[in-house]
């Protein structure tokens, strides 16, 4: 079996590329130990399951999951227990999955710790002093020192077994970042990160003469309650910036998947314009988290497929690497056929641009539509632009997800394009590639004129050499 190359940020664009240089887009979506399609691999119940699942997937155009290496929300899914000793069926299920995701050209963003659970059920946790952990305090997770060399020692033992692999991604050292475990205090955060990048580098270095990726994550609506900006989108030790877009009501609990869509390119706008130029930028999850808890059912298929190409789009069109990474939200926690659709043709998408040159910035308040009921998405640079365009909806009810009642010319200026020839390939993003066009710029814009035959459509405008 051939081994994956590992994955690094472009040298002259804020993407992703393989150590050869093959662009790569991370699509795909959370997943979970105890999720009906990963579960079967624990004590090796269903294999064959867990084999068909990814390789259902990675026709889909899937090339990446997130992944937390544990899932306490039972008892038996623990990574450690007691501390330092790393049990074995968990061992297990990783040495398998890796060897899977290694055969289906799949990668892992991996996170060390299930901090959702771990908080709610922190009573039963290994790392708790009253089960003979080194931690007294939830709220101490990250300024423990002991605590501190728990987690590297949790580090080390996986990068020393798995570190090697290309199916890693990168790291997603922290899973939603808060001051609340550091003692309610936003200072030494920083510190945390610098440590544990650190040591997880210089082993990485040691062992292999190289280093996967990093980030940390956070929950968006936590930015704006408490000074972190700096810390999640420009710390010097990350290589790219991740956090979960998640905000009332438009995503959490949407009453349409127009304002979802609108929501979430303006969160990629505000995160591409405190991200340094250079660092790539992405959602690693999303998702209709009131709803489903308040509910306790599922947004209605036809509706939660259309919430998901909308902020799948939204999120790639406005400068954002891949679409996004959605955490189910669904009974049971699994992805319908028409979400994996989606990703498949966005995948194919994808292969129209130049991704290691692609020095893009945010063009949505810039491409204009000569249409009013028209929004537009779009990021670019002097060469290529990647537009998205959504028909605002009839009514602004669940019940309607923007269908078109009728076809309509539209006329769309593309500016900051340099003088010369344009090829334009306009895009279904159910079916895909419509048309291409071969347009000229010579004035201050560049115009394309289309006919407007569906609820939303992608074009991909790229120089002609």
């Amino acid at each position: 079996m051939e081994k994956l190359n590992w994955i690094k940020v472009c040298d002259q664009a804020p993407y992703f590329e393989e150590e050869d240089g093959l662009s790569w887009t991370p699509i795909g979506q959370n997943d979970a130990l105890t999720w009906p399609e990963l579960q079967g691999l624990f004590l090796r119940k269903n294999v064959k399951e867990v084999e068909d699942y990814l390789a259902y997937i990675s026709s889909h155009g899937v090339t990446c999951l997130r992944i937390m290496l544990e899932y306490c929300q039972t008892e038996n899914r623990y990574f450690e227990r007691p501390v330092g000793n790393f049990q074995r069926n968990m061992v297990q299920f990783w040495d398998d999955l890796f060897q899977l995701c290694e055969k289906y050209n799949l990668r892992i963003l991996l996170t060390p710790f299930d901090t959702f659970w771990m908080v709610r059920r922190w009573n039963f946790h290994p790392y708790n002093a009253r089960n003979g952990g080194p931690c007294k305090s939830k709220w101490q997770w990250l300024s423990s020192p002991e605590t501190r060399e728990v987690i590297k020692n949790r580090f080390a033992f996986v990068i020393n077994r798995w570190g090697g692999s290309g199916v890693i991604f990168g790291w997603d050292l922290w899973n939603e970042l808060h001051p609340r475990h550091n003692q309610k205090r936003v200072e030494g955060l920083s510190d945390f990160i610098t440590d544990l990048s650190t040591y997880v580098r210089d082993l990485e270095q040691e062992l292999y003469g190289k280093t996967h990726l990093q980030t940390v994550s956070v929950f968006a609506p936590d930015l704006d309650n408490h000074d972190m900006h700096d810390i999640v989108y420009k710390h010097p030790n990350l290589d790219f910036a991740s956090t979960h877009f998640y905000k009332q009501p438009e995503i959490d609990s949407p009453r349409n998947t127009y304002d979802a869509a609108v929501t979430s390119g303006a969160m990629v706008n505000e995160a591409l314009l405190l991200t340094p130029e250079s660092r790539p930028f992405l959602d690693s999850e999303h998702g209709p988290i009131s709803f489903f808890r308040r509910a306790r059912r599922n947004l209605p298929e036809d509706f939660d497929d259309n919430y998901f190409l909308n902020m799948q789009w939204a999120h790639f069109a406005s400068g954002a690497a891949g679409g996004g990474m959605r955490w189910p939200y669904r009974h049971p926690h699994t992805l319908t056929h028409g979400m994996r659709l989606a990703q498949k043709n966005l995948s194919e998408f994808i292969q129209l641009i130049q991704w290691n040159n692609f020095t893009r910035i945010n063009l949505n308040d810039v491409v204009k539509a000569d249409d009013p009921e028209i929004t537009v998405f779009a990021s670019g640079n002097a060469s290529q632009t990647i537009i998205w365009l959504m028909r605002r909806p009839l009514k602004n009810t669940k019940a309607s997800v923007g269908k078109l009642n009728n076809q309509k010319l539209c006329s769309i200026s593309v500016p900051n394009l340099a003088n010369g020839s344009y090829r334009v390939s306009i895009w279904d993003t159910n079916s895909g590639l419509v048309e291409k066009q071969i347009l000229t710029k010579t004035e201050s814009f560049l115009k394309v004129e289309i006919e407007f035959f569906a609820d939303n459509i992608a074009l991909a405008v790229t120089a002609v050499i």
